[in-house]
């Protein structure tokens, strides 16, 4: 039986075993395996001084290489290994409970307790999170019902122009490429990044759990690898002028409008727009090849310099392709030319049509604006990453960055050639609106990430209610969130922790949406990684300011979630009980036609409630939610229509979750077969029946 990356690690931890006797803790809740390490010490602060290596070992070979079996073969998908295609493939996702990580963050921690969170601490040792040491979340993640592990960029990303100490991973420099700093010091020279990423890949599908990644088709770091070989690909401003550089404001339209082809005639009149686009230059291989193959030669260590240096050029950074948006431009990325000339529906503003190649609304919304020539070896490139992906690493699915926006050629490329690879990959629509679902669908999209992380927060605008009741009629799954990498934590909004539970819990059983955990959700914390979508000032400054990580943003800066909360076991707590009733109910949470929305008697109510049935046993299950997380409510529902979809006339049944009670039986029902029953503030209750 051949050796598994997986094994192969393990046996390189266990015998830098007698090299661990040194300070290094983790957090408790990493040990949901129940480490036994004869040096183990529980420390009062809640974190576990341990040897690292035996730490690591130990997780490997005591609670995922045991599910190893003969003939399998884990560096696949976990559908190839197990010749599974569903009948529109990639659907194993509508009964998934995803959990969103970004590994840098995920398992980053003080590990020497110097109260800094190093690079290099005192041991040498890296404090940032990697693929090593999210093996150690594993086992959290399949209390927590966890069965699929959703990653934020792995890719290799540039410094240039970085943002926050650490720059973001969307800022990819390569796509082919893994970050370096997802390895693990404590595995020195002998295994790679790459080596350390597949056993990862494996050890989630020994754990039967399924990997997507993030890939980010539309745009490129400033400075990237394939500035050498294609110039052409970029757009290109002089260097001497970047301190100009701005978003160009259209006079006359409203502020963040879509790049509809009506504005455009007004955008193309605009004085501001002209600067904006006399501001571009030809790229630098076009202006002087000799001299561009010259400097090409020289192989320079910093190639951008040296472009700046020799042709006063600079690659232009991205923007919003909103028309009149707020943001600035994002200094560490660009876009890519999709087309290699300009778009056929607005060329005819420019008067000069030899005008070098710009940034603007409609030349970077190519969906809706594409040209005559697209960049085939650009198109070829981009399609071919998550086929590398899936045969190096054996990925599972993958998120499309603002997929929405690419030429429709394109995407179609993307996904039929990785579904050529594996019939059953699952792809996510960036796609946050909810009536374009039926346009993602048609695209070969399995799910949308939707707008519950906006809706889900709103209870007293009743936003809450209609995404609960109006779930049902979406064409496709989204993301049942309550908040994103890019949003508030819900932990950070009015109503903290009695809301972030609520929502959580509730979120294991609403229809046609698929759980989604975001890293630190599970122990409340309240800062945002990133203040992208529906946020305010503040919601930077959310922790108290002796915090080591005050002011702080996980997607640019160094920082650990804060697994030392009081509470950080309660939310794994629930969902471990709450997993087991998915379990049982999972083929009719995941089919429309055996659910039945419920709605309380007492008017203008914060509680919600459905149920489903069981065609076969005639069980029914109900689900209440007090979506008031200050006041308790006394609620009454009819439910005649669940019972007689399900023909059950039963008076009794068991109360299986309460947020504040244990199982019991349940007879809280009026003559007339409808139920009533106390929900406390932010409370859930699930009943079969």
């Amino acid at each position: 039986m051949a050796v598994t990356k997986l094994e192969k690690l393990l046996t390189i931890l266990e015998k830098q075993i007698p090299n661990g006797k040194i300070n290094y803790v983790v957090p408790d809740l990493w040990n949901a395996w129940n480490y036994q390490g004869e040096e183990l010490r529980k420390l009062p602060s809640g974190e576990l001084l341990v040897n690292p290596y035996s730490f690591y070992a130990s997780v490997i070979k005591k609670w995922i290489l045991i599910h190893k079996e003969p003939k399998k073969i884990y560096s696949q998908s976990l559908s190839k290994m197990n010749q599974i295609v569903h009948p529109f493939g990639g659907d194993w996702v509508r009964k998934s409970v995803m959990y969103s990580t970004m590994i840098r963050t995920s398992t980053a921690w003080d590990h020497d307790r110097s109260y800094s969170l190093d690079l290099c601490n005192l041991d040498g040792l890296k404090e940032t999170g990697t693929f090593v040491k999210m093996l150690s979340l594993l086992p959290l993640l399949q209390k927590m019902g966890v069965d699929t592990v959703y990653m934020l960029p792995i890719s290799r990303f540039s410094l240039t122009d970085k943002k926050g100490e650490l720059g973001s991973p969307y800022g990819v420099a390569s796509f082919f490429d893994l970050d370096p700093n997802l390895k693990d010091d404590l595995t020195g020279a002998q295994v790679t990044v790459e080596d350390e990423f597949k056993a990862f890949v494996e050890a989630c599908h020994l754990l039967s759990m399924r990997v997507v990644i993030d890939i980010i088709p539309r745009t490129n770091a400033v400075e990237n690898d394939l500035i050498k070989d294609h110039p052409d690909w970029f757009y290109w401003i002089k260097a001497s002028k970047f301190h100009e550089y701005k978003v160009p404001y259209v006079d006359g339209l409203e502020d963040t409008l879509s790049p509809d082809p009506k504005y455009m005639p007004q955008v193309y009149h605009s004085l501001d727009v002209m600067r904006h686009i006399s501001m571009f230059q030809h790229n630098p291989k076009l202006q002087d090849e000799v001299k561009w193959n010259a400097l090409i030669a020289s192989n320079p260590t910093n190639l951008t310099t040296a472009i700046e240096q020799q042709f006063d050029l600079k690659i232009a950074p991205a923007f919003s392709d909103h028309i009149n948006d707020v943001q600035p431009p994002w200094t560490d990325v660009t876009f890519f030319r999709m087309y290699l000339d300009h778009p056929k529906e607005t060329v005819r503003y420019l008067k000069n049509k030899q005008t070098p190649p710009y940034i603007l609304f409609d030349t970077i919304k190519s969906n809706l604006f594409q040209g005559h020539l697209p960049n085939m070896e650009l198109w070829n490139t981009l399609a071919n990453i998550i086929p590398y992906y899936q045969t190096h690493y054996g990925i599972d699915g993958a998120r499309i960055d603002m997929g929405h926006a690419l030429p429709k050629e394109l995407l179609d490329m993307i996904i039929s050639q990785a579904k050529a690879n594996d019939p059953d990959f699952a792809f996510i629509a960036e796609e946050l609106n909810q009536d374009n679902a039926p346009k993602a669908k048609a695209l070969g999209y399995n799910m949308i990430i939707g707008n519950g992380f906006w809706m889900q927060p709103r209870i007293w605008e009743k936003r809450f209610h209609k995404f609960v009741y109006g779930a049902k009629d979406v064409a496709l799954p989204m993301f049942a969130c309550a908040e994103t990498h890019d949003t508030a934590r819900i932990a950070g909004r009015d109503g903290k922790r009695v809301l972030a539970r609520m929502v959580t819990a509730l979120n294991f059983f609403l229809p046609n949406l698929v759980p989604f955990i975001n890293s630190g959700q599970e122990v409340y914390e309240t800062q945002p990684m990133n203040t992208g979508i529906d946020c305010t000032d503040k919601d930077k400054y959310n922790l108290p300011s002796e915090d080591l990580f005050y002011g702080k943003l996980a997607l640019f800066d160094k920082y650990a979630i804060h697994y030392l909360n009081e509470n950080r076991w309660e939310l794994a707590d629930h969902l471990d009980g709450l997993k087991h009733i998915r379990a049982r109910w999972i083929d009719s949470l995941t089919n429309l036609d055996y659910y039945i929305p419920l709605y309380v008697n007492e008017f203008d109510s914060e509680v919600v409630g459905f149920g489903y049935f069981n065609p076969t046993s005639h069980q029914m299950l109900l689900v209440f939610a007090n979506a008031n997380y200050h006041t308790g409510i006394h609620v009454n529902c009819a439910i005649q229509k669940l019972r007689d979809e399900a023909n059950n006339s039963a008076r009794s049944g068991k109360l299986v979750y309460g947020t504040y009670e244990w199982p019991r039986m349940f007879d809280q029902f009026h003559a007339d077969g409808s139920v009533y029953l106390y929900l406390s503030p932010g409370e859930v209750k699930i009943i079969e029946i």
